[in-house]
């Protein structure tokens, strides 16, 4: 069975920064790519950054150099360190994960919120 799991999430001031961490297990086929979305409150999951199996990385438009997406030593974890966050920066964090036959899989979600 396909566990991730999350954790780093929690309460920053704007302009401070978080790392989150999300570990995968039950991994019995091949990865086509990990990274993180996002869902804040009556807004749609949007994606955050997500890297490839080939170490190509994306990001949401949002993200402007802000965020960066990277592979632990240990197989199948992912961190994302958050710089520079904002208010609306705000929201619950999915790991997710995607295989080579595109199918998906959802963490339960961390906590973010960035406020004063």
């Amino acid at each position: 069975q396909v566990q991730l799991v999350e954790s780093g999430g929690g309460l920053v001031q704007p302009g401070g920064s978080l790392r989150l961490s999300c570990a995968a297990s039950g991994i019995t086929f091949s990865i086509y790519k990990m990274g993180w979305y996002r869902q804040a409150p009556g807004k749609q999951r949007e994606l955050v950054a997500s890297i490839f199996n080939n170490d190509r990385t994306e990001y949401g438009d949002f993200v402007k150099g802000r965020f960066a997406i990277s592979r632990g030593n240990v197989k199948n974890t992912v961190f994302l360190q958050m710089n520079s966050l904002k208010p609306d920066d705000t929201a619950v964090y999915y790991c997710h994960l995607m295989s080579l036959s595109y199918f998906n899989y959802w963490g339960q979600g961390t906590q973010v919120t960035v406020s004063s």
